[in-house]
């Protein structure tokens, strides 16, 4: 294991957050808030730490997985616990595991969330809140990439780890290039956001602060009625598009900037992911209608809030928690599949679930036909067994942590539905849940011990367990891989 490239590469990224962190003490400065002051003096510290360690570059520059594994999963870790410390420096949550709770599911893009009056607090409090969605919805060491100069070996390895899929791949033979290109992508689609919700009457900071938030699939907002507030069918729609746009696997954009359209239109997981939000907008709209009376509006709280969960962004335009028992059972559905690989949202990912359906179809055909030589296929190439078996391995993985979290919260004594949905709802990076978990609730009524089982869960979700099942285990710190 090589220590110190994982103290620099810590150090360096740790740096990182420390010029982040000089956003929102200006937007504090702005309003003249002093909150700026927390953000400034934990910046300040984080700086030093990145002159102690993230300064000289070791002689051995080799990582390896492992050592990818290693940095990711303590990259996380690390920014979640020094991100949380202007929420308590400023007051606005006086309780550290509530604050590192905030704080872990604004960089892990969950949009769960233990405030009651979101309002109350200082808007460059709010405005690092929803900024932590942004810089972790493409992955904070993605960040760290386009920034830094590590060398490509090296940054193939932290992609690897980091980046949500089945499969990563590299756009461009470079690996930082691959990054720069991500990010490029990522930029001038939520400029487009902020543009279009300037259009539609919202101000300035509520359009970042909502640009933010889509952008990274996360949830969190300025307002205590979420998207709810501004009642504008505009504003939904828009939003609407755009969740559905950052749900979709990005090298598909980079097909599309290369002309390559028809390779990108063709893409099985796309046409999937868009036939499940379809399916399920029509079955709600239905369901949906006696309440709200008329197709059209029933069509327009089904289509934003299938959305919205299905991409894991987890905004509310209405209480889907009164909605029939038809319409909540898929919501939770979606929530559990999740967004494209390669793309900002959670879940198990579009083309885990497309993999598996295809897996155990070639099993039945093999048991009709013992002697066939059956393949799975996807856009038209052959998967690797590896590949398939690793599908197999994290949905077993997932369901156990899932079970194991079920179990844990259920010591809070609270009904049944409140508690599956909100271990499916943070492991699944979503949001809101249902019950004493829905969408106009809040976090902060369970115990400390489900809090940490959920902080746990919004990790394992965003990294996609392994990175920190590697980690836990022994044998990873003898071998080299």
């Amino acid at each position: 294991m090589n220590y110190k490239m994982i103290v620099y590469i810590l150090g360096k990224m740790l740096g990182v957050e420390g010029g982040l962190l000089l956003i929102p003490a200006t937007v504090s400065l702005i309003y003249g808030e002093k909150s700026g002051f927390s953000f400034l003096i934990v910046s300040a510290v984080l700086f030093l730490i990145f002159m102690v360690f993230g300064q000289k570059v070791p002689k051995n520059k080799m990582i390896y997985g492992k050592e990818g594994m290693a940095i990711v999963g303590l990259a996380w870790i690390l920014w979640a616990l020094f991100g949380a410390i202007p929420f308590v420096l400023s007051s606005s949550i006086p309780n550290y595991l509530d604050a590192f709770f905030e704080t872990v599911s604004g960089f892990t893009t969950t949009g769960s969330t233990i405030l009651t009056d979101i309002e109350a607090l200082p808007k460059g409090i709010l405005f690092w809140r929803s900024f932590t969605h942004w810089v972790g919805g493409m992955g904070v060491l993605v960040f760290v990439m386009m920034l830094t100069t590590l060398d490509d070996e090296n940054s193939m390895q932290l992609m690897r780890a980091e980046v949500p899929g089945p499969v990563v791949g590299k756009l461009v033979p470079k690996a930082r290039s691959t990054a720069r290109i991500l990010y490029t992508m990522y930029f001038v689609l939520t400029a487009a956001l902020i543009f279009f919700l300037l259009l539609g009457g919202m101000n300035l900071y509520d359009a970042l602060i909502h640009s933010f938030s889509v952008a990274g699939t996360g949830g969190f907002t300025n307002r205590n009625a979420s998207v709810s507030y501004y009642d504008s069918a505009y504003i939904e729609g828009v939003l609407s598009v755009f969740m559905v746009l950052f749900g979709v696997n990005f090298n598909l954009y980079f097909l599309l900037w290369m002309k390559n359209g028809k390779a990108a239109l063709k893409d099985g997981e796309l046409r999937a992911y868009l036939g499940i939000i379809g399916g399920a907008i029509a079955i709600i709209t239905i369901n949906t209608l006696n309440i709200y009376g008329n197709v059209i509006h029933a069509f327009r709280y089904a289509a934003f809030q299938v959305t919205t969960i299905i991409t894991t962004t987890g905004f509310y335009s209405v209480d889907f928690d009164i909605w029939p028992q038809l319409s909540k059972v898929i919501l939770l559905a979606l929530m559990i599949i999740g967004a494209c690989a390669g793309s900002t949202g959670g879940g198990i990912k579009v083309s885990r679930l497309v993999i598996l359906l295809k897996s155990i179809k070639q099993e039945m055909k093999k048991m009709f036909h013992s002697k066939s030589v059956t393949v799975v296929k996807m856009n038209g190439k052959r998967l690797s067994k590896d590949t398939v078996h690793g599908v197999y391995v994290y949905f077993i993985c997932y369901v156990m942590i899932m079970l194991v979290s079920i179990l844990l919260v259920s010591i809070n004594d609270y009904d049944l539905t409140t508690t599956v949905s909100a271990v499916l709802t943070t492991l699944n990076n979503v949001g809101p849940g249902l019950e004493l978990a829905g969408p106009v609730e809040s976090f902060h009524i369970f115990s400390p011990l489900s809090k940490v089982v959920f902080c746990i869960d919004m990790l394992l979700g965003r990294l996609e367990i392994f990175p920190y099942l590697l980690l836990a285990s022994p044998e990873v710190w003898r071998r080299r891989f």
